[in-house]
């Protein structure tokens, strides 16, 4: 296991954020997050990233692990000149050739002398991701990286993610809200809302009662299933209930 939550709680001064969370990410498996606004989805992730500590039970990281993170907003000054090139080499400065090898697996090669206020939503990620991709991680984390994107982004995107997978063998923790393609391009979902309410491989996901009561049942049955191998790994686990 890369990373393990055992009956996880966090609180914000008095209230509590996230309660009793428990589940594994295994190597090579992507695993989304998805729920209502104020669910906990980001606090999730920042504690799992070890910004913010459990307030009661723990976080296990397997030994060595290399973690590459994509947040879900990066400001810049659009009055600080900084290339993309720059940028990748913020704070432990790379090779050009390091630098070109990143850019090129996420298809933005042409981009190391443009600035980074100039680019695109789509150009920007692909940079992040690029940036994520230079430790060579066991697990890449992204918060919502498709947020601002257009359809056709969106769905270039994601497939980026799965082919990033496929070639460097990482797993992937997703926070999304785009349920439509979630559903399509996951191996495991993770229904939150202040706890786990479900989780399980998309089509036991999209059948819960917990999920059905958050997104709608109209919108539950339009989505689009996808069957990865993992499906068969995780279909006995069915839906956890608190």
């Amino acid at each position: 296991m890369l990373i393990t939550a055992e009956d996880m709680s966090v609180t914000h001064g008095a209230a509590a954020v996230l309660r009793d969370v428990n589940f594994q990410i295994e190597k090579g498996e992507i695993v989304t997050v998805i729920g209502p606004n104020g669910s906990g989805k980001s606090t999730l992730i920042r504690a799992l990233l070890g910004v913010l500590p459990p307030s009661s039970g723990r976080i296990r990281r397997a030994k060595g692990l290399r973690i590459g993170y994509v947040p879900q907003k990066l400001s810049i000054d659009a009055s600080l000149p900084m290339t993309v090139r720059r940028f990748l080499s913020l704070p432990v400065r790379i090779s050009d050739d390091v630098a070109l090898q990143a850019l090129t697996r996420t298809g933005v090669e042409g981009l190391a002398d443009r600035q980074m206020v100039d680019l695109s939503g789509g150009q920007f990620q692909r940079v992040l991701l690029a940036r994520a991709l230079l430790s060579r991680p066991d697990i890449l984390i992204l918060d919502e990286p498709t947020q601002g994107l257009d359809h056709p982004g969106i769905n270039a995107f994601y497939e980026l993610i799965e082919q990033v997978r496929q070639e460097i063998g990482c797993a992937v923790l997703l926070v999304s809200h785009d349920l439509h393609v979630v559903m399509r391009a996951s191996d495991r979902v993770i229904c939150l809302n202040g706890h786990i309410c479900c989780q399980g491989t998309p089509s036991v996901v999209r059948n819960a009662p917990e999920y059905q009561a958050l997104f709608g049942v109209s919108d539950s049955s339009a989505l689009a299933i996808y069957e990865h191998h993992h499906d068969h790994i995780h279909d006995e686990n069915g839906c956890c209930h608190d």
